[in-house]
């Protein structure tokens, strides 16, 4: 279990609701006793409130959260016989599920790679393969990944729909900013970054002219977290005043995850039980955004996360590890990169409401003693959503509590985990609660 000083104490709560399910910790500007007088969860208020209200949201999803479209060119060279393609027009790379069946899971991992390139330190597709990403402004392509298999890939579906029951309409107070969540921002980011950045400031600004110059709420999950914030600090703070009403958080991994370790040294097949692991290992190791999900030493601090026969790596042994593992590549771009993503998390200057689950199992610590790096290790497991570790989930709550100005609520949500906070009824209610508080009165007092 992560050290309590990575999360939050009993002493530290301010206001805990005894059913268990909900803790909400809020730090305001001088008018908190005004906006504490409304309940925060009020559903009857929110159904009632005429839709003309809305403040626009934008969706930001988390890493393999909306669909990626590829097209082969003729420079493309398949690295299985099976892999060639006679198709000249885009397709779904991301997500067709029929392609995770062997022999094919080797051709959809080949294409889904990265390149890196040490002299110019950057990342690109790798040759042949030109992607783009569907449906952007909407939330088409992160409602269902693969909408042929809608039962089994539906991402934000049940969000999105919450949402709709109260007013909300596409293309006019609900917009969607998928990416390509392969690449990072940061100081040696690829121009598909920086024109993700520069699409989503437009899309915010878009949505605040559509709607009558009415602030946006950026709702953002998981890896979508840290794309806004990262988002919001480059913006000046007049900019954040005029278009931003709130930031609602859910599941980001501010810290990073010790199952992301797992996934570096020996592959993550994500729960599908037909897909090698040792098969999609290297394209998860080539993608540049699973470098910034890595367990960080501020969350992590020295306690052993990996276990070997000959050592033991905490979140400051990294570059070791990758190099032990095999991966000695990936130490450049972590080095030119990650510390620069996650060595200083500042607030975002906006009201911000995190949400995120606890109590469920999570892995915490990973044993290979018995077996080497190409095998499923042994896990010990702790508190967290099921993905991310509790102290991950909470890391930038004491901190940004200390700044003076940051208003800050916390919701944690007992036994959700981290995609089913997405689909239970109960969370969703709890996410569309904190979008629809977000009233016209409310908004005139943070701008």
């Amino acid at each position: 279990m992560c050290s309590i000083s990575c999360g939050f104490t009993p002493q530290q709560l301010c206001h805990y609701r005894k059913s268990g399910e909900l803790i909400t910790r809020k730090r305001s500007f001088a008018t908190l006793s005004q906006r504490s007088r409304a309940s925060l969860f009020s559903v009857g208020r929110a159904q009632a409130r005429n839709k003309h209200h809305l403040a626009p949201v934008v969706i930001v999803p988390g890493t393999g959260g909306n669909q990626l479209e590829a097209r082969l060119t003729a420079d493309y060279e398949a690295n299985k016989p099976w892999c060639y393609s006679f198709r000249k027009d885009y397709f779904r790379l991301w997500l067709d599920v029929k392609t995770l069946f062997p022999p094919f899971t080797t051709c959809f991992a080949d294409r889904l790679s990265l390149d890196y390139n040490p002299q110019s330190d950057a990342y690109s597709n790798i040759k042949g393969v030109k992607t783009r990403v569907p449906f952007f402004g909407t939330t088409e392509g992160m409602e269902y990944l693969d909408p042929s298999l809608k039962f089994l890939t539906g991402y934000m579906i049940h969000l999105v729909n919450a949402l709709k029951a109260h007013g909300y309409e596409s293309g006019k107070s609900l917009y969607g900013a998928p990416y390509d969540f392969r690449f990072a921002p940061g100081p040696h980011a690829s121009n598909v970054a920086l024109e993700y950045l520069k699409d989503l400031k437009d899309l915010i600004e878009t949505a605040y002219s559509v709607n009558a110059n009415e602030p946006v709420v950026i709702l953002a999950h998981s890896m979508g977290g840290l794309w806004t914030l990262f988002f919001l600090n480059q913006q000046s703070m007049e900019w954040r005043n005029k278009y931003v009403s709130r930031f609602v958080s859910v599941a980001t991994p501010w810290g990073g995850a010790v199952e992301q370790m797992m996934t570096f040294a020996s592959g993550n097949p994500e729960g599908v039980p037909f897909v090698n692991s040792l098969v999609v290992r290297e394209e998860q190791r080539r993608s540049e955004s699973n470098l910034w999900l890595l367990p960080v030493r501020r969350c992590f601090r020295d306690r052993p996360l990996v276990i070997t026969s000959s050592r033991n790596y905490t979140a400051g042994d990294m570059e070791q590890f990758l190099c032990d593992i095999g991966f000695p590549e990936g130490v450049a771009p972590y080095k030119s990169r990650i510390p620069h993503l996650t060595d200083i998390l500042q607030p975002p200057q906006v009201p911000v409401t995190l949400i995120h689950g606890y109590g469920v199992p999570t892995a915490e610590t990973l044993s290979y003693e018995k077996k080497g790096f190409d095998n499923h290790p042994e896990i010990t497991e702790g508190d967290g959503d099921g993905t991310v570790n509790v102290c991950s989930l909470t890391a930038v709550v004491e901190e940004w509590e200390r700044v003076a100005g940051q208003e800050l609520e916390v919701i944690a949500l007992h036994g959700k985990q981290h995609m089913q906070i997405l689909h239970d009824d109960h969370s969703v209610q709890v996410i569309v609660d904190a979008i629809l508080n977000v009233t016209p009165q409310e908004q005139l007092m943070f701008h």
